[in-house]
């Protein structure tokens, strides 16, 4: 058989996300790319055309993963449930210490091996070291490496120092399959300075930074105490000059050029309402990780408030320390327990075409549609089912989630 042979998986249900649920569908790839879709009674007759019957799936895009950290990947296991985030925090650096660097990337190949598993085709990933960048480039899953900076004591020598490496590194890697590109790790362990020389090295975005993940956060940016403070200040990286601003989160990172369309602001976690408002204003991401909260002490995050705004809303599972694995199924499942009332189709969305734009490939990402790369999954269904897009929010398995492209490539193929 020719490998440009085009193939048309016919299934019970096909999802294109930026149009309704099509029962008894079909979808057409060849060459790796979508040619066609629609309901299998307005199929073209083309006998030349390699037919896949998966009478019990629904077809879709490949999910949207868009906030993890693969490189803690070897902390799986490692670092308990906490009480609050600065907590499992010093768990963590505690935990990265003993990690070997062979170690770490094995942990990375096999966190990328189980989000494709898990029918993620895109990853948002933060990275501090170059090891996931490596990894990714050699393996199936697309992605967005954010190099992520720290320093609350950065001087404006070394801001423009870390920005410059950064911007540099991120002009180096233009993609496709794997681009770089520029976070600041958050309000409590990045200097204003910094955040400003990073905001012009991560122009024309995408950028990601964690924002109101913790009460902790807000009390430093309040008053200067707390137990960020307390962290930073072990580290030796407490800044005695700086002033706390006396704002909430979002003011301060809006005036230091960290809050517009290309910003994937990650958590949430405490925002007020006025906060979320002024996020869905400014055409900003907030990507929501609540499988994780819950892990790290840090609280429920405000979902369907996210969703009344109006704003963008994406998901991620956040790292294998602070989540039992990197299925955004099993995340969507959470935030359906959250946000009983947001229509399905929208938290579907989230784990797709939202995600999909705020890392800058929803021309790629996201979506079924004439031209766009293939990167489908099936999703094995149980009969009678009507409600396909709230079914895909109960929890779905990896061991019921097929790659398209995994399938039988021989002649017509009943595809399970």
């Amino acid at each position: 058989m020719s490998p440009s042979r085009p193939t048309r998986y016919h299934a019970a249900w096909v999802l294109p996300v930026a149009a309704p649920p099509i029962r008894d569908g079909w979808v057409e790839v060849a060459g790796g790319v979508v040619t066609g879709i629609g309901r299998s009674t307005s199929a073209p007759r083309d006998t030349a055309v390699r037919r896949v019957r998966l009478p019990s799936h629904v077809v879709l895009p490949g999910l949207v993963n868009a906030h993890t950290h693969l490189e803690l990947s070897g902390l799986r296991g490692a670092v308990p449930p906490a009480g609050s985030m600065p907590d499992w925090a010093r768990a963590v650096m505690a935990g990265q210490s003993r990690l070997a660097e062979a170690d770490g990337a094995a942990a990375v190949c096999a966190g990328v091996a189980e989000v494709r598993r898990a029918g993620t085709a895109l990853v948002g990933d933060i990275a501090n070291t170059h090891v996931s960048v490596e990894v990714l480039r050699r393996g199936p899953v697309a992605a967005v490496v954010f190099r992520e900076a720290l320093g609350f004591d950065a001087d404006a020598s070394e801001a423009r120092t870390i920005a410059a490496a950064l911007g540099a590194e991120r002009a180096a890697n233009p993609g496709p399959h794997v681009r770089v590109a520029v976070a600041a790790h958050a309000p409590y362990s990045v200097a204003p300075g910094l955040f400003r020389a990073l905001a012009e090295a991560a122009r024309g975005g995408p950028r990601s930074v964690h924002v109101a993940e913790s009460a902790a956060e807000l009390e430093l940016l309040r008053t200067g105490t707390g137990a960020w403070r307390a962290i930073l200040e072990e580290r030796n990286r407490w800044h005695s000059g700086w002033t706390p601003p006396g704002t909430g989160p979002v003011a301060y990172l809006d005036a230091l050029g960290w809050v517009g369309p290309d910003t994937l602001l990650v958590h949430g976690v405490h925002l007020t309402q006025p906060e979320i408002e002024r996020i869905a204003a400014a055409g900003a991401t907030l990507v929501a990780c609540p499988r994780s909260n819950a892990w790290t002490g840090a609280g429920t995050p405000p979902l369907s408030r996210f969703y009344a705004s109006g704003g963008r809303v994406a998901v991620g599972t956040d790292s294998l320390a602070s989540v039992p694995d990197l299925n955004l199924f099993a995340e969507l499942a959470a935030m359906r327990r959250l946000a009983p009332s947001v229509p399905a189709s929208a938290l579907i969305a989230s784990a797709t075409a939202v995600g999909a734009a705020a890392l800058g490939a929803g021309d790629r990402f996201g979506a079924i549609a004439p031209s766009r790369p293939a990167a489908l999954i099936a999703v094995e269904l149980p009969a009678r089912t009507d409600d396909v897009e709230e079914y895909l929010l109960s929890g779905i398995e990896p061991d019921r989630i097929t790659w398209l492209a995994d399938l039988d490539s021989g002649p017509d193929a009943p595809g399970g």
